[in-house]
């Protein structure tokens, strides 16, 4: 009996290496850019889970005989991305480009061009995508470190590959075709729900943070994104209605020093909730405790990273709690409620602010100062505005969450179901009709 991965396979399954099985297992080639040309460059960034991202590929300037190029993609084409945490192992299956225009994988890029009269094409796409084969990609085959890592082309072609007969290969490959345009189809239902409910929460916030202002009303702002609020507010600075603080910078000294105590980081913050299970310490003195630690009501802010801005309350659910630098200390010192500013923070990241006003060419930052400065419109009633949206926005967050997991729960499904046909622990012949919940 035959096993791949530590994995029995049927009787009748073989095992070969993938570089027997291939008549091409090599990287593309680096393109030279151009805003329009006759080839197309499929880059890591286009090759992604849900299939390719044709608006990421760019132009190759080329004017020779195309199938010449190194990269130069045939239908059937199965694509493995080589480069970098996060990226690498991502397996696209090519058919052409939906403008038939020719093309090629970049150097970041492997192609695999399986032999057809042993290898289904198909059939290594689902394996090389399933969870034991990118496991052991990750465990064996990466090499580098942190966010260099990369494929190293000879391990990979000593990859080991389940080899059932070639017909159950095709019934295999038929089978999950089937099964996951099921779940994919599911899945993006899921996914426009969610967008609508995003789009229903900015909806939200503008009417709070415009007072409900019909279109043409009200007193001029001068914000494109937020152009107008009632007459009876004003405009003015965050450090006129709240203190600020930027949290404790983290170094090797004080992550081992005698004081340790629980402390925050933008990890742990994400809008309109604060996850609590993963705390890290480090040394905060007596007197430090004031300055540095939360209380509830305290509103905490990202500093910098993909999560710039997010923001929320802390609700003091831990007796002693700190906060890292990477995060801003939010507190009320007038008439307005911080979770105003939350609100406002959350529509001013979705208009593109933070972006526009940020370093973007290496990671996004709020300062201290920056947050300070920025002008926000002032309520007559900031109270009783922000308790009202917050019960709506807590039911659509709920509702969010629920979605969230199913879709999560279904993306499990969707693994195991791979992993399961091209491991051959189901039989696929009896398999197929199954109902998926939706």
């Amino acid at each position: 009996m035959s096993t791949v991965l530590g994995m029995s396979l049927p009787e009748k399954w073989g095992a070969s290496r993938l570089k027997h099985l291939t008549h091409l297992l090599n990287r593309g080639s680096a393109p030279t850019y151009v805003d329009d040309g006759r080839v197309r460059a499929i880059s890591q960034a286009a090759n992604q889970n849900g299939g390719f991202d044709w608006s990421r590929t760019r132009f190759h300037d080329f004017d020779g005989d195309v199938t010449k190029l190194k990269g130069y993609l045939k239908p059937e084409d199965v694509l493995i991305n080589s480069t970098g945490t996060g990226t690498l192992g991502r397996v696209g299956f090519f058919r052409g480009a939906p403008d038939g225009l020719p093309c090629m994988a970049d150097s970041h890029v492997t192609v695999a061009r399986t032999k057809s009269d042993e290898l289904h094409a198909r059939f290594t796409y689902y394996w090389l995508g399933s969870r034991p084969f990118q496991d052991y990609m990750y465990a064996a085959l990466a090499v580098g470190a942190t966010n260099q890592i990369e494929l190293n082309r000879e391990s990979l072609g000593d990859a080991p590959v389940p080899t059932p007969p070639l017909e159950e290969q095709r019934r295999i490959a038929d089978f999950l075709d089937a099964e996951t345009a099921r779940m994919d189809k599911i899945t993006s239902r899921r996914n426009k729900q969610l967008e609508a409910i995003a789009e229903l929460e900015l909806a939200l916030i503008v009417d709070m943070l415009t007072g409900g202002l019909k279109e043409g009303k009200g007193k001029p702002t001068g914000w494109p994104w937020l152009p107008a609020i009632p007459a009876e507010w004003s405009v003015g600075p965050v450090y006129a209605y709240f203190s600020t603080e930027l949290g404790k910078m983290l170094n090797a000294e004080r992550a081992s020093g005698p004081d340790q105590r629980p402390y925050l980081r933008n990890a742990n913050v994400h809008w309109y909730t604060i996850e609590t299970d993963d705390l890290a310490s480090m040394d905060f003195s007596p007197d430090e405790v004031s300055r540095y630690s939360v209380r509830q009501g305290d509103l905490l802010v990202c500093e910098g990273g993909a999560g710039v801005a997010e923001a929320a309350v802390w609700d003091g659910r831990l007796q002693e709690c700190y906060f890292q630098k990477s995060l801003h200390r939010v507190r009320r010192a007038g008439p307005v409620p911080v979770e105003w500013l939350m609100y406002w923070l959350r529509l001013a990241k979705a208009c593109g602010v933070f972006e526009a006003e940020g370093n973007i060419a290496t990671i996004p930052h709020l300062t201290g100062e920056q947050l300070r400065q920025y002008r926000i419109p002032i309520p007559s009633d900031g109270d009783s505005l922000v308790k009202r949206i917050g019960e709506e926005i807590a039911g659509l967050t709920s509702v969010r969450t629920k979605l969230m997991q199913a879709q999560n729960l279904l993306a499990e499904r969707r693994q195991a179901l791979i992993t399961a046909a091209v491991t051959g622990q189901i039989d696929v012949s009896a398999a197929s009709g199954r109902e998926i919940d939706e």
